[in-house]
């Protein structure tokens, strides 16, 4: 009985030696191996035997692509306005050893890098520029990375920016901005177009003011040569100026006659009496 307990045991011992001495990496990761409290070698994939009771797995670290997703976060810039951004980033352990000898959190690590440089750069730039840049902010930003996660055995394969966008505050601000801008803009086309129609006004009336006194100065031309022709037709002075006054003044009360709003139309009581003088002299002569 005895000896079979003793073979239980020694069964059982050895079924738990050989499991903790055979190990099997899956692909896409990689075993750190401790002897004795010490870094001892890294197993890649594929089946492994390590020596059970002095040596054991201290971490397994996985060498595919990482997905790290950094919190998004308010950013001041150069001229003072508040942004908020975010971004992602793509990295791969390349040193398993380096990612866990060399960082307590290595993915904690570079979250916390990443976000400290984004910070840094926008604060260099202006609002305009943060919002207009993103593949020159991505490009400076692994570049500022790179050098550091190496130390940690890792690798950035990309960084993208995810936002870039002003603050609720900032975007309230920009739009009662954007408002009072539209508003001048549609003040200063208002009063430009009053100042238009006022000219257009003004030189509508100075081109009427100048072809009126050169009407006045063609119809005295024309009354001066009239007076001239008939004074050289019946040798008197006065009575072509009396005949061409008459002829007006005919002519000026025929329009008015022919006025919808006119009820009267008044003649001189000598009208007749002076056209047959004019008449008459013009006979006599």
């Amino acid at each position: 009985m005895e000896l079979l307990n003793i073979v239980v045991i020694l069964a059982i011992l050895v079924a738990v030696t050989l499991y903790k001495g055979i190990n099997i990496v899956p692909q896409g990761e990689e075993w750190i191996v401790e002897r004795l409290g010490k870094f001892s070698r890294t197993l890649r994939p594929g089946l492994n035997i390590i020596v059970p009771y002095i040596e054991s797995i201290r971490a397994k670290i996985s060498t595919r692509d990482i997905i790290l997703d950094i919190p998004q976060q308010e950013v001041i810039t150069k001229d003072n306005a508040v942004i908020v951004t975010n971004a992602v980033t793509f990295i791969r352990v390349t040193k398993p050893e380096a990612a866990l000898y060399g960082v307590e959190d290595f993915q904690l690590a570079i979250q916390n890098l990443v976000m400290t440089t984004l910070r840094s750069i926008l604060g260099e730039m202006t609002l305009d520029e943060a919002l207009s840049n993103r593949e020159h902010i991505k490009a400076k930003l692994k570049e500022q990375i790179v050098d550091d996660v190496a130390d940690w055995g890792v690798t950035v394969k990309s960084v993208e920016i995810q936002d870039i966008n002003p603050s609720p505050s900032m975007q309230k601000a920009m739009e009662q901005q954007a408002a009072a801008e539209r508003e001048r803009r549609a003040v200063e086309t208002m009063a430009e177009g009053n100042k238009n129609a006022m000219i257009l006004e003004a030189d509508g009336k100075l081109e009427a003011a100048k072809r009126e006194a050169e009407a006045q100065i063609t119809l005295a031309n024309a009354s001066a040569e009239a007076i001239r022709q008939i004074s050289e037709n019946i040798h008197d002075k006065e009575l072509p100026a009396m005949f061409l006054l008459g002829d007006r003044y005919i002519n000026t009360l025929e329009k008015m006659s022919q006025s919808e709003n006119s009820k009267f139309v008044i003649y001189p009581a000598d009208l007749q009496g002076a056209i047959k003088g004019m008449l008459g002299g013009v006979f006599k002569k």
